[in-house]
């Protein structure tokens, strides 16, 4: 069966349509392996979303336990990108 069978099978009030559609952003850009890091920003311009509905997006794919967000920083400690893990079915 397909790798999306989660979002598939997940109701609209549960996993909203702007969730669905960054998950298979993030499949996407992990490739064959479970995690990526785009910043919201890169994913906001390459989908044409906003970033508060990239942001929801990804605070809903936590929520609902298809994403884990791992926080990345610098040398100098300030943030840059998170790591995004995409949790397997």
């Amino acid at each position: 069966m397909s790798y999306f069978r989660s979002i598939y099978a997940a109701p609209p009030d549960e996993l909203p349509h702007r969730a669905r559609a960054v998950y298979m952003y993030l499949k996407d850009r992990a490739g064959k392996g479970t995690d990526c890091w785009p910043a919201v920003n890169t994913i906001a311009a390459d989908m044409q979303l906003s970033r508060s509905t990239v942001k929801r997006a990804l605070n809903d794919l936590t929520r609902f336990g298809l994403i884990e967000k791992e926080a990345r920083f610098r040398e100098n400690g300030s943030h840059t990108s998170n790591r995004l893990i995409l949790k397997e079915d």
